[in-house]
């Protein structure tokens, strides 16, 4: 696909089936909400460890208006300044403990596609069994070689994300020489990866926040839709991430207005899908996003 300087692609369709569920990922935004039960991610680490609670939170975010429920079960909170000293790995075993229970209710209560937020292919594996239809893997591929397979061989999606380095290095001062460059050829590497082990549907995410500065941060959301022909969706999850407090001078808890304004960007700059833990209020901001893009194009 050629562009002209500025030029933004038109939205063609991408029809993509989960389970039961069919969406056209091109029609409007998609809302993926977060379900961290972790008990130290960055935001809401420790809100939502009982399974009830889990649940509860996400059957709100479905009456809220989420397409999708993301759920993770391993915080990838980077050291740094920001950060303290970040999140420490866990086992897939408990992993599996915080996740599964979880994704199996939600199978049960609503009709939503569920998303396992894992890099590790036996967690994979494991939530596709209990109904999740969706593999969200921060390292495209990257961290485990039997990743790409497991998802292949389920018919299961997959969110192929970029990555510096590893959650605990990621932020410890990000070089690049081609931004957009080098996360393109990252992607296209991971797309190539899931083709070949028949991963049919998949979503490209250039991993804002992981292993970027602030100013890449706010390029990457002006630029999404250097990443179209690509030919697949495009996600992205600025929520609540440290690089807003740059220009809002806001703690984390105080980012709702900061992540809806970049949760706005990105749609404007071209993504499908919007990662968020405020669903509601990121729901009524797209909205007019999508008849904003809607009337330019």
């Amino acid at each position: 696909m050629s562009l002209r300087a500025g030029e933004r692609p038109a939205r063609g369709a991408f029809v993509y089936t989960f389970g039961a569920r069919t969406y056209d990922l091109a029609s409007r935004t998609h809302i993926m909400g977060i379900l961290n039960v972790t008990p130290d991610s960055f935001s809401d680490g420790g809100e939502f460890l009982s399974v009830a609670r889990a649940v509860d939170h996400g059957l709100a975010m479905a009456e809220q208006g989420a397409d999708f429920i993301d759920v993770g079960g391993e915080s990838t909170r980077p050291k740094g300044a920001a950060y303290g000293e970040g999140a420490e790995p866990v086992g897939v075993q408990e992993e599996l403990d915080r996740v599964l229970p979880v994704i199996e209710a939600l199978v049960r209560q609503v009709a939503l596609p569920i998303s396992i937020d894992t890099y590790k292919a036996a967690v994979a594996s494991c939530a596709i069994a209990a109904g999740a239809s969706i593999v969200n893997d921060i390292s495209g591929f990257g961290f485990d070689p039997e990743m790409a397979g497991t998802v292949g061989r389920a018919g299961a999606t997959a969110v192929v994300m970029h990555i510096k380095g590893t959650p605990k290095t990621m932020q410890n001062n990000p070089v690049y020489d081609d931004l957009f460059g080098e996360i393109h050829a990252f992607l296209g590497e991971a797309i190539r990866t899931g083709e070949t082990h028949g991963v049919r549907q998949m979503l490209v995410d250039p991993g804002i926040g992981f292993g970027k500065t602030a100013a890449d941060n706010y390029r990457l959301l002006s630029g999404l839709f250097r990443f179209a022909d690509l030919g697949y969706p495009i996600l992205a999850g600025p929520s609540r991430k440290s690089f807003l407090a740059q220009a809002s001078g806001l703690p984390v808890r105080d980012r709702l207005e900061a992540s809806l304004a970049a949760a706005t960007s990105a749609v404007l700059s071209g993504a499908h899908v919007v990662r968020v833990h405020d669903v509601r209020e990121t729901r009524r901001a797209i909205s007019v996003a999508d008849a904003v893009r809607a009337a330019s194009c």
